[in-house]
């Protein structure tokens, strides 16, 4: 492999401890509270940041008041620096498991709406190949899956696309799409109805929705938009869906979510669809994977179980 001159000078400057003083610092934002972290007296760690930035040649923290604050560049090192740690972690981890009998280690991250049907039974298919495969499963939301794919943390994130800048550092595959549902509990007034207006929905009732970067959130405004109607003003904004489906079911609120993601409340009546078609899609999602970077035996494995399972499903676009 060739090295520039630039990259063989950071090699031969920075250390596993400096890696690890940045990131404890980025996460920080105080001099003192890193050294503390550290075991560091603080005239150490001011030291050690010094050596970092003599290595790259320029200023990473912003020095203020009550602290320090990464600048751009300090960003970018710091991204940097907390996927080489995570890497190691992971390889140190894979071995480690390796020598004790193990098959490797695979950590996925996925949304919510392809948890059930897709990625959980993909995972059950990949256990029954690989018994003795170290699986974790992280779920969240596209963003947050993208930040821990950017780390390290995970091997690939099932989730949307979001920032121009992802599709520079990621691959994407689309895989399949989620159908908006809107619920009450099941002894709710409007259970029952055979015809709901939307206008009334929005002027008489309370909601239960997602934030408002959601792709859930905004396909639901868009169907506002189209209407011309106004946006729920009665609304409880929650980003577990855990707790909303349990909200639901205490109150007399409107929740918006995704089919798959009621499918089971919806079989056991806990909660029950109104009449209403949210037309508006919401962007796929996909596999999104780092660019550039050789894929496990074990993650192409798990690849075509994904993408079988989402043919068998009838999801793939």
């Amino acid at each position: 492999m060739n090295v520039s001159a630039s990259a063989r000078a950071l090699f031969n400057r920075l250390r596993y401890k400096h890696l690890l003083m940045l990131v404890t610092l980025g996460n920080s934002q105080n001099l003192h509270r890193a050294a503390q972290a550290l075991n560091m007296s603080q005239p150490a760690t001011t030291r050690m940041l010094q050596e970092i930035e003599d290595a790259f040649g320029c200023e990473l923290f912003e020095r203020q008041t009550r602290g320090m604050k990464p600048n751009a560049l300090g960003e970018e090192v710091l991204r940097f620096a907390r996927t080489a740690l995570t890497q190691l972690d992971r390889c140190a981890e894979d071995i480690t498991d390796r020598q004790q009998g193990g098959y490797g280690y695979l950590s996925i991250g996925t949304i919510m709406g392809a948890a059930p049907d897709l990625v959980v039974q993909s995972i059950a298919d990949m256990k029954r190949q690989h018994p003795r495969l170290k699986l974790r499963i992280m779920g969240d939301t596209s963003d947050q899956l993208i930040e821990l794919l950017d780390q390290g943390t995970i091997d690939l994130a099932v989730a949307r696309q979001s920032a121009e800048s992802d599709r520079s550092r990621y691959q994407f595959e689309p895989l399949g799409n989620e159908h908006l549902v809107v619920a009450v509990r099941a002894d709710h007034p409007l259970a029952g109805r055979d015809r709901i207006d939307l206008s009334e929905l929005v002027s008489q009732w309370p909601w239960i929705l997602q934030p408002s970067s959601s792709p859930a959130r905004m396909a639901l405004e868009r169907a506002f938009e189209r209407l011309s109607l106004p946006s729920p003003r009665d609304v409880i904004e929650c980003s577990s869906v855990f707790a909303m489906l349990q909200l639901v079911q205490m109150t007399e609120a409107i929740l918006v979510l995704s089919e798959t993601v009621v499918s089971d409340y919806l079989r056991t009546g806990l909660v029950v669809p109104l009449p209403l078609e949210i037309e508006e899609e919401m962007a796929p999602y996909g596999v999104l994977l780092r660019k550039n970077e050789p894929l496990s035996q074990e993650l192409e494995t798990f690849l075509q179980l994904l993408r079988r399972r989402a043919n068998s499903l009838g999801l793939r676009p």
